[in-house]
């Protein structure tokens, strides 16, 4: 496992801690706030100043009514009963955020005497308050951030054979983790709307592409937003053999009641298997959510993207900031 430096042993008392943290939620799901709980209450018992840093959506460098920090905020404050901090604005509405300026970074860690990653989620970003403030300040991993890596490493560090991935959800930079995978997965599975980015085939039975017998790819029904039951089947049969599974993103468009019994079917294959079994990122946790799964599986990662780069890389740009 990576030998990240710890909040442990890292001067908090009675300083002030600039907490990067994982605010990129629906504040109707609040796991990622619920995460952040054992740091804060750690630094509480230093009587460290707080001061909680991150971000939400895409503003794009440009101030946006609804994703300023307020709802936020109010939830955390309802969780976070008797613990002091202070959150400031969103930080990307500055452009600085996202193109890691240097001055940008400075004048944010001006506000703290040390400084703590707790936002695994976007810890495969390198931007100003993940990559280049730890530059600035003595600095550490939070306690959270710690377990990450700890129970995500289960899935090289010998593994309970045969390991399997179900990957889903729509985003294009999947594909590029799915090829990086392959060294260490027995099958992926592909569902969601990536089997479209393997060929217009649609209508083809459940297919391996170019002779890869790791990979096995769904078929979508007519209108693309489902697997098909075919696929459905073939998926829970692979997922039945397992002995270690990640999975990450939805097998469809499950906000659509019409659209979720790929998901529904197999999430909760996985949630009834015996195998070490592993979840991680937003889609994913308002699905499990749906369902009431959370305690079904071994580990639930606040990470989508940065979970999957993590088991590609062993390692994240928010990782090598905290080592060096």
């Amino acid at each position: 496992m990576v030998n990240l430096p710890q909040i442990n042993d890292l001067d908090v008392a009675n300083k002030r801690v600039l907490v990067r943290a994982d605010l990129d939620v629906d504040v109707t799901e609040i796991y990622r706030l619920e995460a952040l709980l054992p740091t804060l209450k750690y630094l509480s018992s230093k009587f460290s100043k707080i001061i909680l840093i991150g971000h939400r959506g895409r503003p794009e460098g440009k101030v946006v009514d609804e994703l300023k920090m307020k709802a936020v905020e109010h939830e955390l404050r309802k969780i976070a009963s008797g613990i002091s901090f202070e959150i400031l604005e969103n930080l990307r509405f500055d452009p600085g955020e996202e193109k890691n300026d240097l001055e940008y970074a400075k004048r944010l860690a001006s506000l703290g005497d040390c400084y703590v990653n707790e936002a695994f989620a976007s810890s495969h970003r390198d931007a100003a308050s993940i990559t280049t403030i730890p530059k600035l300040l003595p600095h550490a991993a939070g306690l959270r951030f710690i377990e990450e890596i700890s129970n995500l490493s289960k899935v090289f560090d010998n593994p309970k054979k045969p390991v399997l991935f179900v990957v889903g959800g729509g985003k294009k930079d999947k594909l590029s983790y799915i090829e990086e995978l392959t060294k260490i997965a027995d099958r992926i599975l592909v569902g969601g709307r990536l089997p479209e980015y393997y060929g217009d085939k649609a209508l083809e039975s459940v297919r391996n592409v170019s002779g890869d017998d790791k990979l096995i790819i769904a078929n979508l029904i007519m209108d693309k937003e489902d697997i098909t039951i075919h696929s459905i089947e073939k998926f829970e049969e692979e997922i039945k053999k397992a002995g270690t599974i990640v999975l990450a993103g939805p097998m469809g468009k499950y906000e659509d009641e019409g659209h979720r019994q790929g998901t529904e079917r197999i999430f909760k294959a996985v949630a009834a298997s015996s195998s070490f079994k592993i979840t991680g990122g937003g889609d994913s946790l308002s699905v499990i959510s749906i369902y009431n799964l959370k305690d079904k599986f071994d580990w639930v990662s606040v990470g989508g993207g940065a979970m999957l780069e993590f088991l590609a890389k062993k390692t994240l740009p928010g990782i090598e900031a905290l080592l060096n």
